[in-house]
């Protein structure tokens, strides 16, 4: 059988096979008067006790009607069809007094409890106690008191879970304490509690009573309890079975029975599913339809369990799923959080390094690895060229060299791109590593070729812990790509820095002097090692009294996009000078870009054509984000926003102009993407309102050191660390008439 499956059989019922006379057998030694009747009211079994009260109704119980006790009237009433819901007490296992006719015709008072019992014969059990004996009546009452006892400690565990949930802000401190609080509700040896996420069930919390012990960290879906809860919909009292004693002489336990206590069902589940206990309770927590955490209370030992405890389980279940939703939203929010601190940590690092010396960015990846294995939970193992085979082969430092499985082996020696390969449970790879005696879950991070060597780092965990998560694949793809950029991109600046710096001087971002026009530039790079980028502007003095300025953004970095954009300048300056509209200029732009770069390359572009003799701006925005022009009268920012699609992508595309009024002393701010697009530590875009606060805030403070003021609130913002280049133009239209 495979190993998720579950393995399903059914004990005997109730008035079937062997089980029968034992049953039966059971019952005389029980001191109560008990009776099993089936789904028809017929008695099916009875014990000497039972005989004893109820005889003087019927010499022979069985077979009887059970309403002959309990509802005393002619034969046409009894003919009618049975209901277990008409009977005088409940059938819920709730304890209840009932008050018949004894054989004098005296009333006599009846404790009675009784509970249905599942398939595959459905039938109901009847536990029946005379109140009139004294000393039954004492221990029902000790009964009794001990069931209010645990009535109470139950209702005041509920209340303290739902008043230590309310307004929780810290949720790895609320699932603690439900899981404490719960444990300690159901007297219990001790509960933890799985999360759902994208691959499965994940641990996120135990009591501490069961810290120590060997509760699965994970478990995927479709295995063990799941599948059960979501059939039923509700809590499960569940029961290991002990071991079969040739399993155990056998060796090492695989797999163990499971018995459903409230159908009598056992399941084979593996023993690396099981939870740390001989008895327990599996509660769902259900939300929008949906099984999104998993809470397990149990005991050490054989512990009866009671239905009672299961209602009370799922009640507290659906007062706590919307917080769990939000924990878990909550705890992923924190995580991705901090790993990508830690990214920016790595990125900072090694450019840091990259910059202070030849190879010095090489040289701290032992260290950055190590520290990203330990956020990770995981272990890292460098792959190495093997001198004697020239295979790549894995190296610990405390275990024999192995070679790096077939899988990983042929992608690091062909790809030469950074990426980041998952090596899940049960996976081709994950089993040879495990063959191995090594620790067989987690991913591959490939770096492609560095240093004419091709680096790989394997981040594994040991056999039967939890993958790594969505949230930990992207810390290690973030930190790929760094390596591939940095590390990679060092040695490459080394050769390229001369024709970069020969690139810059011809492509000067230039502001030329135009009577009635105060301008101010700014360019930023993202990098320190970046020496050309994408990002360009340019202010061009036209005849009468008319200027054009551009603001563009060439997608990639380097020297490639340094002379699409250094060939854009030059082609929209000689554009400008023939008199066409920006519109124009840009649908020429864009037919010289489909023939001259390669077919990804594209660029967004603001141009606009400054008619000081009119007091216009007439524009073209092609993709570029909007331009803002603050006005001089009211303060008030306005979002130039009549926009077409960006150039050199496509064919045919159709551009537009928009125009624009302006005022004396207005001002216009053209940025390109780097600046929305910045990010707090926190993971937040700068965005639209970020900018419009940004603009609305310092215009007011005068003109001159206006993006000075722009940026340092920018780098604020990031805590210095822009992750794309920004370039701003600010424009002062001083020369118009008031």
């Amino acid at each position: 059988m495979a190993e998720q499956e579950l393995s399903v059989r059914s004990i005997d019922g109730i008035v079937e096979g062997s089980v029968t006379a034992t049953l039966a057998r059971i019952l005389q030694l029980v001191g109560d008067a008990v009776i099993v009747f089936d789904q028809e009211g017929r008695v099916l079994l009875a014990n000497d006790e039972a005989v004893r009260l109820f005889e003087y109704h019927e010499r022979n119980l069985v077979g009887s009607d059970i309403r002959t006790f309990f509802t005393p009237g002619d034969a046409e009433d009894r003919s009618a069809a049975f209901d277990a819901e008409a009977l005088p007490f409940p059938v819920d296992g709730s304890t209840a007094l009932v008050t018949v006719a004894d054989a004098a015709g005296e009333p006599l008072t009846l404790r009675v409890r009784s509970e249905r019992v599942g398939a595959p014969t459905e039938a109901f059990v009847l536990v029946v106690v005379p109140v009139s004996d004294e000393a039954t009546s004492e221990r029902e009452e000790q009964r009794t008191i001990e069931e209010l006892r645990r009535a109470n400690k139950r209702l005041s565990g509920a209340l303290n879970i739902v008043l230590d949930t309310l307004d929780s802000e810290n949720m790895g401190q609320l699932l603690e304490r439900v899981i404490a609080e719960i444990a300690d509700t159901m007297e219990a040896d001790g509960s933890l509690i799985y999360l759902a996420e994208h691959d499965g069930f994940h641990l996120h919390g135990t009591t501490e009573s069961i810290a120590r012990s060997s509760a699965p960290r994970f478990v995927g879906y479709g295995h063990l309890i799941e599948n059960l809860c979501a059939d039923t919909g509700h809590a499960l009292r569940l029961r290991v079975a002990p071991p079969d004693p040739q399993d155990l002489r056998a060796g090492r336990l695989t797999s163990r029975d499971v018995v459903n206590d409230d159908t009598r069902e056992v399941y084979e589940v593996a023993v690396r599913h099981l939870p740390p206990f001989v008895s327990f309770i599996a509660v769902p927590v259900w939300f929008g339809g949906q099984i999104i955490a998993l809470i397990e209370v149990g005991w050490k030992t054989v512990h009866p369990l009671n239905s009672d405890d299961t209602r009370l389980l799922d009640s507290i279940s659906n007062y706590l799923s919307v917080q769990l939703v939000g924990a878990l939203s909550t705890m992923r929010t924190q995580r991705r959080n901090e790993l990508r601190e830690l990214a920016l940590d790595v990125r900072n690092r090694l450019t840091a390094a990259a910059g202070a010396q030849e190879g010095g960015a090489s040289r701290v990846l032992p260290e950055v690895m190590q520290e990203v294995a330990e956020a990770l939970d995981a272990v890292v193992y460098p792959v190495v060229c093997c001198e004697v085979s020239g295979r790549p082969v894995v190296h610990p430092a405390d275990a024999p060299v192995f070679e790096l499985p077939a899988g990983l082996g042929e992608i690091s020696e062909k790809d030469e791109e950074a990426q980041v390969i998952a090596i899940a449970p049960d996976s081709a790879i994950s089993e040879e590593l495990r063959a191995l005696q090594q620790p067989c879950i987690g991913a591959a991070l490939l770096a492609g070729k560095i240093e004419d060597k091709r680096r790989t780092w394997l981040f594994l965990r040991p056999y039967d812990s939890e993958p790594m998560s969505d949230i930990d694949l992207e810390l290690l793809q973030r930190v790929a790509l760094n390596v591939r950029a940095i590390v990679a991109g060092a040695e490459e600046s080394k050769q390229n820095k001369r024709i970069s710096q020969a690139l810059m001087t011809g492509m000067k971002n230039e502001l030329q002097h135009i009577d009635g026009i105060e301008a101010q530039g700014i360019y930023s790079s993202a990098t320190a090692a970046a020496f050309v980028g994408g990002d360009f502007y340019s202010l061009v003095r036209l005849s009468g009294r008319r200027a054009c300025v551009i603001m563009g953004d060439v997608s990639g970095k380097g020297i490639e996009a340094a002379s699409v954009s250094s060939a854009v300048k030059t082609a929209l300056s000689a554009y400008a000078w023939e008199g066409i509209g920006p519109a124009r200029m840009v649908a020429n732009l864009n037919e010289f870009l489909l023939g001259f770069s390669r077919i990804e390359t594209f660029a967004t572009l603001f141009v606009g054509v400054v008619d000081l003799a009119k007091g216009v701006l007439t524009y073209c925005s092609a993709g570029h984000p909007p331009a803002a022009l603050v006005r001089a009268a009211t303060g008030e920012a306005q979002l130039l926003d009549v926009q077409s699609g960006v150039v050199g992508a496509f064919q045919d595309m159709t551009y537009k102009n928009g125009y624009v009024e302006l005022r004396k002393d207005d001002v216009l701010f053209l940025y390109t993407d780097g600046t929305t697009e910045a990010r707090s530590p926190e993971g937040a875009f700068f965005g639209e309102t970020g900018l419009r606060d940004m603009v609305m805030s310092e215009v007011p403070h005068g003109f001159e050191g206006l993006l000075d003021r722009f940026l340092a609130t920018l780098d604020a913002y990031t805590g210095r660390s822009l992750e794309d280049d920004v370039a701003m133009v600010a424009l002062r239209f001083s020369g118009l008439p008031a």
